[in-house]
């Protein structure tokens, strides 16, 4: 795990700790009687009167009552009731003290947001903290209604359009950026239709995969048959009528609605693309070894004219020793990796094969465009990319000196995730790492666009800067092609890091009974960081408080939100746009700093 993300999973394990601390204070379960030489069981401070949850559950979108609505304790299902037909509610018997509820109805979802940010993916609907008391007030929970997106799709030939493959995107936050990223996938009917249930408020795109003479288009023409076969089908299209994500409506769906997005797709002739890779020279080969077409393994990506990947596929074929694509009519690139499974080596005259693949593949890649017949002949020059040059610098403050900061163990990590392709998978990849000044450890990341990210593991280090090239990378992405040549990296930490201690307002603090709020918290730098912000939660059984190290001196804005969502923190303009414009705060090096939340009201 990432050492920022570490330190702030420490710190949000401490809260929950804490609460659960808390509840086993407030209740202890049946047991035997203790032995003479240990304590007396703690008192519960709300008595051991059993007592009645009760409310009402509510439409969100509406604010009218939600009859068979399952409400109950979390983790145990015999406990619990359905809501009548005014949405109210009763659960007999139950010990005084805080529990964790959880409410249930079919088409509706447990969340909501606020100020137009994402709802988090785990912002379910078992995040209601309840305090029970004997004569304690209704319960109010709110369900939102899903929403749905469903639609027709037409053939051109008017034949059924059965079994199109049909996909959904969603506009999330990631690491603090926006994104688009599956939601979903599902097939066409009998009569070409599709429907997508069950989504929560946000922006959304369809689009369908290629299809090829009413199969799959990852099934290709048969090895060795690539040049004699000409086949139809229909290309990947966006609704309504686009090829890339540019051109896409974007669906935008809130409190229950549903969507229509009809789809024609247009038959069009497919053409066999074929490549040969280009292997270098027997001396370039890495370690003196030769490569053999017959020991490697082929990854192709096919991607358009600005780099996005497309939903084509490309395979090997043995016989012609070819990467075969069936592609429509466009411009393309062919990214092509070939690892080895094994090596000859030539000292040995061929009797000693090395089954240890290389850490690095070949790599290469090729322009082409189709225009109305096969392309063939392509060849893709492939090359062992060389490792980047990435280099770590630690700047000792005059108060602490070398001395006390090469005493401290850990390490400085960076990984990358993917940057520009209109798919983001939500996986990072190591890319580099050291543990003093010098140059670091680099690791094959695979040709393309990346963001960094920063995650210092050593206690009393922060990021200084990050750079590429004297660019920053925390507003660059660091780019990497074939050859893996990147400019040159530098990341600079310093040891005079600070902290912050953010506090609920004393108003806040008090634990009463019914529902608990709780806030979720955002402490996001001024300036340039590749450190990800990772969301905060505070609530009053956890202490209310929370201290926050390792942080880089300079200017913060913190933002404090009454529900969990997840901040497009690196986008300033999304920020500018807030109702809030969070609390400013200063920190300086090697201090402390305090700042009570001005915390939003319900």
């Amino acid at each position: 795990m990432p050492a920022a993300s570490v330190r702030q999973a420490s710190q949000s394990a401490q809260i929950e700790f804490s609460r659960i601390e808390l509840v086993d204070q407030f209740f202890t379960p049946l047991q035997q009687a203790p032995a003479n030489n240990d304590p007396p069981a703690a008192a519960n401070p709300f008595g051991d009167t059993l007592v009645t949850a009760h409310g009402v559950v509510r439409n969100a979108a509406t604010g009218e009552p939600l009859p068979r609505a399952m409400v109950r304790i979390e983790g145990d299902a015999a406990t619990g009731a359905l809501t009548d037909g005014q949405g109210r509610f009763e659960i007999p018997g139950l010990p005084s003290g805080p529990q964790l509820f959880e409410v249930i109805k079919p088409g509706f979802q447990d969340r909501d947001g606020a100020d137009g940010a994402a709802v988090m993916d785990d912002a379910t609907g078992s995040a209601h903290n309840v305090i029970l008391a004997p004569e304690m007030p209704d319960l109010d929970f709110s369900l939102s209604p899903s929403c749905s997106i469903h639609g027709q799709i037409e053939l051109s030939t008017g034949e059924s359009a059965q079994g199109i493959d049909v996909q959904l995107l969603k506009r999330s936050v990631q690491e603090g950026r926006a994104v688009w990223q599956a939601a979903g996938s599902t097939k066409t009917l009998s009569d070409g239709a599709y429907r997508f249930s069950g989504l929560g408020d946000g922006q959304y795109v369809v689009y369908t995969n290629p299809a090829l003479d009413s199969e799959s288009a990852t099934t290709l023409v048969a090895p060795g048959r690539g040049a004699h076969v000409t086949r139809e089908g229909y290309p990947s299209q966006f609704y309504p009528d686009a090829r890339d994500l540019a051109g896409s409506a974007k669906i935008v769906l809130s409190n229950g609605e549903q969507a229509q997005a009809n789809l024609t797709l247009t038959l069009e002739p497919f053409h066999t693309v074929a490549a040969t890779a280009a292997f270098p020279d027997r001396g370039t080969a890495a370690g003196g070894l030769e490569p053999g077409a017959s020991g490697m393994g082929y990854a192709a990506v096919v991607s358009d004219a600005q780099g996005h990947q497309l939903p084509y596929s490309a395979q090997y074929d043995p016989i012609t020793r070819s990467i075969q694509a069936l592609l429509p009519d466009g411009s393309f690139s062919l990214l092509l990796t070939a690892t080895a499974r094994f090596f000859r080596n030539p000292s040995s005259n061929g009797m000693i094969r090395a089954m240890i693949p290389s850490a690095w593949p070949y790599v290469g890649s090729v322009d082409f465009t189709v225009a109305g017949h096969a392309v063939s002949n392509l060849r893709v020059p492939l090359s062992l990319p060389r490792a980047g040059s990435a280099r770590l610098t630690i700047l000792h403050s005059a108060s602490s000196g070398p001395a006390a900061s090469s005493s401290q163990r850990g390490e400085v990590v960076v990984t990358a995730s993917q940057a520009g392709g209109w798919i983001a998978d939500g996986i990072s990849g190591n890319f580099a790492q050291g543990t003093d000044s010098g140059p670091m450890d680099v690791e094959y990341i695979a040709p393309g666009s990346y963001w960094v990210h920063t995650h210092v593991s050593r206690s009393g280090l922060c990021e200084a800067s990050f750079t590429a090239g004297g660019a920053s990378l925390a507003r660059e992405p660091l780019v990497i092609n074939a050859s893996g040549a990147a400019a040159p990296v530098e990341l600079v930490v310093r040891d005079d890091c600070a902290k912050l201690t953010l506090s609920l307002p004393l108003a806040l603090t008090s634990i009463s009974s019914g529902e608990e709020h709780f806030y979720t918290v955002y402490v996001v730098p001024d300036f340039d960081s590749t450190v990800d912000v990772e969301p905060l939660t505070l609530r009053p059984t956890s202490g209310s408080t929370l201290t926050l190290e390792g942080l880089t001196p300079g200017n913060y804005h913190v933002y404090t939100f009454a529900t969990p969502l997840a901040l497009e923190y690196r986008n300033r303009e999304a920020l500018a746009s807030l109702s809030d414009p969070g609390q400013s705060v200063t920190l300086s090096p090697g201090t402390t700093a305090n700042l009570v939340l001005e915390a939003p009201g319900r």
